[in-house]
């Protein structure tokens, strides 16, 4: 097999992948602003890099239309690509790109909905329909002759070899992704997918995390060498010690510089605490977007990523609305 790597998210895109929202039941109550959140997103992106959406029918298609052109997003940047979707997390359900030399392939993991809901079988036919429409190979990564299931939240690289990802996510019995593959495995695993030398095990997710422990909503890596992770304040909050003993783990790693990244207050709606992180942002050409909560602590997490991001705009997106979904910028 060729040797493959998945590059870092700060490498130059060919574009970027959504799948407009539909489900209201994964914004119970709350669905009515999330097209124009997505709307927001799309303008801002579609300022840098083609934004490619995924519509489940041309009458989707129209209404996004609609709210684009409203939120004035450059439409000569945003092409569509219709296929249904059970839901609209495409950093999970969609391909992993990784090149064989200077190819992209489509990496095709299997989706099973977090091992959580049962259904998946639309999105899980997502990356071939992506890589059709760029005309890109597709490879189903397999262990033991069983297709792998893997989701690009649960993972983050920095292109050169290093990888982080959570215990809690890939080797417990709950919500278990891959019975009977071990840590080992997964590491021989990301070896042969997606060019990985050496996994960073962090331990837990933070609170309110529906994936259970996706490394996404809490350590990012922001170039080859350095860090971002988040950090509770309070010593009283329940991701306290979590995140605590994540920062433990990151701190002795050798060569690697650790930045702490705050935690916002707790978001609580409908008496349910949300997973609300500054870690959950977005890196595309020319800017980095990242989540906020109407909370004191967006202005410090925007200054400390904009210092990390000097050759790109670091711009706030409102995510208090978005959240109650369960995720925000990186997971969709």
């Amino acid at each position: 097999m060729a040797d493959f790597r998945m590059p870092a998210e700060w490498e130059p895109h060919r574009g970027t992948l959504l799948a407009w929202p539909h489900r209201t039941s994964d914004w119970p109550g709350k669905f009515a602003p999330i097209p124009w959140v997505y709307g927001e997103i799309v303008r801002t992106l579609s300022r840098f890099e083609t934004v490619m959406v995924v519509v489940r029918d041309a009458g989707q298609q129209m209404r996004a239309v609609s709210i684009l052109e409203r939120c004035h997003a450059d439409l000569n940047n945003v092409k569509f690509i219709t296929r249904p979707t059970n839901r609209c997390w495409m950093r999970d359900s969609g391909p992993i790109i990784a090149l064989r030399g200077t190819e992209c392939v489509a990496l095709d993991w299997h989706f099973n909905a977090w091992a959580k809901y049962d259904d998946w079988q639309l999105d899980d036919r997502i990356p071939a329909a992506v890589a059709k429409a760029m005309n890109w190979p597709t490879e189903k990564p397999t262990w033991n002759t069983q297709r792998v299931v893997l989701e690009g939240g649960s993972i983050d690289v920095n292109g050169e070899g290093l990888m982080l990802t959570t215990e809690e996510c890939l080797l417990s019995e709950v919500q278990q992704r891959n019975p009977g593959v071990s840590r080992s495995d997964y590491e021989q695993i990301f070896k042969t997918w997606l060019g990985v030398d050496e996994v960073i095990w962090l331990h837990r997710g933070i609170v309110g995390d529906d994936t259970h422990g996706h490394v996404d909503d809490i350590s990012r890596f922001v170039n080859t060498t350095t860090v971002v992770t988040a950090v509770e304040s309070d010593a009283s909050d329940a991701n306290f010690g979590l995140l605590q003993e994540n920062r433990e783990r990151l701190n002795s790693v050798t060569g690697l510089e650790v930045v702490d990244l705050p935690m916002p207050s707790p978001l609580v709606f409908r008496g349910q605490r949300l997973p609300a992180s500054y870690a959950n942002f977005y890196i595309a050409n020319g800017v980095v977007i990242v989540p906020t909560f109407n909370d004191a602590q967006d202005r410090v997490a925007l200054g400390i990523l904009a210092d990390l991001f000097p050759g790109r705009e670091v711009i706030g997106i409102s995510a208090v609305d978005l959240v109650w979904g369960l995720g925000t910028l990186h997971c969709m």
